[in-house]
């Protein structure tokens, strides 16, 4: 696996500019998208606990970590009330969507567990990356503190789904398989538009 800078995360392609000039303009849904973010992630190593009980390392990994996308989420809404605004639907998760089509399906138990494994590790990786950008440049003081701790956080989620996808699978399969799911994100991103009102 080749190198990579602590806050990009291998991500084959970076965010496009744009992104975060049109993500401030809209920084109400953006906080509303994020909410939804962090309350997704939550559930999904909910879902990973629930589903793989039998794997204790996860279990014993995971568990501290849904804590912690909880807490992100009560400090996401934190910030949308402090700011007046209100915590609304959600919106398509259009990036989320295109994810799972790449996911391979079938396979052994622990293949499966694998590829979830490595989705969670990619997503974060985003989360990290455009938490970056909004540390680094939005206008709002404390949102980019916010943003920065974020950010640190992410990075350490991201590396605890690596770390338990080599635990059930040998290094050379999850090392081509996250390369692969690294190439077929960033053909995503090129297809996307860019879209300030969504975290991803």
């Amino acid at each position: 696996m080749k190198p990579v800078d602590k806050f990009t995360l291998g991500l084959e392609l970076p965010t496009d500019p744009r992104w975060i000039n049109i993500a401030e303009k809209n920084i109400e849904d953006i906080l509303v998208d994020h909410a939804y973010c962090e309350q997704k992630a939550a559930s999904s190593c909910i879902s990973l606990i629930i589903q793989y009980p039998e794997k204790e390392r996860l279990v014993e990994m995971l568990t501290p970590v849904v804590a912690e996308e909880w807490a992100h989420f009560e400090r996401v809404i934190e910030q949308l009330r402090k700011r007046g605004y209100k915590f609304g639907h959600p919106r398509k998760d259009e990036y989320a969507e295109e994810l799972y089509k790449v996911i391979v399906k079938g396979g052994s138990r622990e293949q499966q567990l694998v590829e979830r494994l490595l989705m969670n590790a990619l997503i974060e990786a985003r989360s990290c990356e455009r938490f970056k950008l909004l540390w680094k440049n939005i206008g709002d003081q404390e949102l980019s503190i916010f943003y920065y701790e974020l950010m640190v956080s992410e990075a350490g989620h991201y590396k605890n789904f690596l770390q338990l996808a080599r635990e059930y699978m040998p290094d050379d399969y999850v090392t081509k398989r996250w390369n692969e799911l690294l190439a077929q994100e960033a053909e995503i991103m090129k297809r996307m538009e860019v879209r300030g009102d969504r975290m991803h």
